[in-house]
């Protein structure tokens, strides 16, 4: 089976309608992405199958819960799951912040390869990042602790807007350790075709200034 045959498939057993010329981007993405792997060690999966399965299907999965017009993709990395995200929903803008210069460098190439119009990459430090305006949705994978992403992008969220953290198994104990101001929406298991580690989605959002 070709790696277009395999993401065709996927996205099918997810349920997730793409438009037209995804599997070709999504496909032209992991090519990219595993040339530049050679060099630059930029995710520790090699083999392209895998990569269809706990990189795109992974990151995809996500996708009913993304809300708003502004998503920002904390700690991108090698664009996941930004990229795949921003493939499928053309629409909304995304923000790819990731310190590293290497990663980033591979973003902007992906980006002006895949002709990703709706796709900005910005180098810099959680902590240090001033957008013009908040974001409708945040969202990480593979980042830190919950704590640890509320302290430092938890104020990157709009007041309305979603904190959206991708875990494997359930996090009970970060959810204990979760700092005040934000509030628990859910946790949902995530369903990743032919992946057979547990995935889960952890939502948060601020919670409304006190009244007091």
């Amino acid at each position: 089976m070709s790696i277009e045959q395999s993401i065709t498939e996927g996205v099918e057993r997810l349920g997730i309608p793409l438009p037209d010329g995804s599997v070709e981007r999504l496909a032209a993405y992991l090519a990219l992405l595993e040339r530049w792997n050679r060099a630059y060690n930029l995710t520790a999966v090699r083999d392209p199958d895998t990569m269809v399965i706990r990189h795109l299907l992974d990151s995809l999965s996500i996708l009913p819960w993304i809300k708003g017009s502004c998503v920002l993709d904390v700690g991108s990395g090698a664009g996941l799951p930004g990229i795949p995200l921003a493939v499928a929903r053309p629409g909304l803008a995304f923000s790819l912040l990731d310190s590293n210069g290497k990663r980033t460098r591979f973003l902007t190439q992906a980006v002006a390869e895949l002709q990703l119009m709706n796709i900005e990459v910005v180098r810099s430090r959680v902590e240090d990042y001033q957008p013009a305006s908040p974001f409708n949705s945040v969202v990480s994978r593979a980042f830190a602790t919950l704590a640890d992403l509320l302290a430092s992008a938890g104020r990157l969220c709009a007041p309305d807007g979603r904190l959206l953290a991708m875990k494997g198994v359930f996090p009970d104990d970060e959810l204990a350790r979760l700092p005040p101001g934000y509030i628990l929406v859910g946790v949902y298991p995530l369903h990743v075709p032919n992946l057979e580690a547990e995935r889960c989605l952890v939502h948060l959002t601020p919670a409304p200034p006190s009244r007091d």
